[in-house]
Order: C-alpha cells, then structure tokens, then sequence
C-alpha cells in the first residue's frame, strides 16, 4: 500500500493563498474531559518526517512532534470544550466550537482553513474539510498532535484528582477497566459526559442501588 503524501496543502499554495490552518480534535469519542481542538499555521515550505497522523504515533513519538510544531509553527491555537457544554450542545457542534475557539486563539491572520471532515459555520473565510485529514494535509496532522498532547496533558491532571478511574492510562475512553470504574463509583459530575450512553447507563444502575 502506498502511504499518502502529506502536502495537500501545494494545491491551495497554487492558488496564491499564503497562510493555511489546519484544525483538528481530540477526545471526541471519550466518556470523559473535554474535547480539545487544535489550529496550526506552518511555514509555506515546512516539513518534518516526525508529524504524521497522531493515532499512527506513539506517545513519545506525539511529544517530540509537538515540540517541533510549537518550535516553527507560524501560529498554534487551542479550544477546549468541557464535558458540560459537551453535553449540552452535543459533541459534533462542541468540536466545532473547539476549532472556532483554537483559530481565534492563533492571533494571527488566516487566509483558508482546512479541517479533519468537520465543516466550520461561523467562519468568514474559506475552507474544506477534508476526509481523513490528518492523513493527507500536513498542517492537520499537526494540529492534531498540538490537540491530542494537549488533552492528554489535561488527562494527566485529571488522573491526579479521580485516580478511581485510571484516566492517565486510558485517557477517558470506554476501556474495560474504566467503566468497571464507572460502575464501581459512579460518573462524576464535572468530569464524565452524561449524554454518552455508558455513563448514563452506569448513572442508572448506580441509582436503581438506592
């Protein structure tokens, strides 16, 4: 199998656009924490064989890459959703918002955007979400590293304050061991998102106890 060139982004320099962000997200299908979102703007003629997809990297791998994104990026922001705004406005228009939020958080102008198949509805500039993404434009997948080291880094913290839940090893995800947790202690307001299925049905069985 051929692997994919990460330079879909030669197409858009053709065309005279200069400044290109890549968005991406994190911790979409987590029980837990926020979705974190990442925008990226790398130099026209960047390149870096450590910045791939950040599920095809390994963690040290994701680290090393994120230093080198922060080190020559022309401009990274982020955007995190919490689990309570998650839950409100449902996860597809919260990871919207998160990539709003990170393009914002550049501070620095933008001529396109590219977006991991997501298509942004408050933005005035063009864009194209593109599918698989982080597979094909650089700046994607650089965003998101930015975004996944970011949330893991936020997984880390929240370890510390639930260690009930092993989050540093499982990240917020349905693993086995993390809802024989949520069945064991219950989800956590503030931490766990009430509108995915596993927590509401660990929420009942916790109820139907008393």
């Amino acid at each position: 199998m051929a692997v994919m060139a990460l330079d879909l982004e030669k197409k858009y320099y053709k065309e005279n656009i200069c400044y290109i962000a890549g968005c991406d997200e994190a911790g979409r299908g987590c029980l837990l924490g926020p979705v974190v979102a990442a925008a990226v703007i790398l130099p026209k003629n960047f390149t870096s064989e450590l910045i791939n997809d950040s599920k095809k990297l390994t963690e040290k791998k994701r680290e090393e890459a994120y230093q080198v994104i922060k080190e020559n990026a022309i401009a990274v922001g982020v955007g995190i959703i919490s689990p309570e705004k998650i839950d409100e406005i449902n996860i597809l228009e919260a990871s919207r918002l998160a990539m709003e939020i990170a393009l914002e958080d550049m501070h620095h102008p933008y001529d396109f955007v590219l977006t991991d198949a997501v298509t942004l509805k408050h933005i005035k500039k063009p864009q194209d979400a593109i599918i698989k993404g982080d597979a094909k434009a650089l700046c994607i997948a650089a965003a998101s590293i930015i975004a996944k080291v970011t949330r893991d880094h936020i997984c880390y913290e929240l370890d510390k304050q639930y260690p009930e839940y092993n989050i540093k090893d499982n990240k917020g995800y349905g693993t086995k061991d993390h809802l024989e947790a949520l069945d064991k202690y219950g989800p956590k307001k503030g931490l766990h998102r009430f509108s995915y299925k596993p927590v509401k049905e660990s929420l009942i069985k916790k109820i139907s106890l008393f």
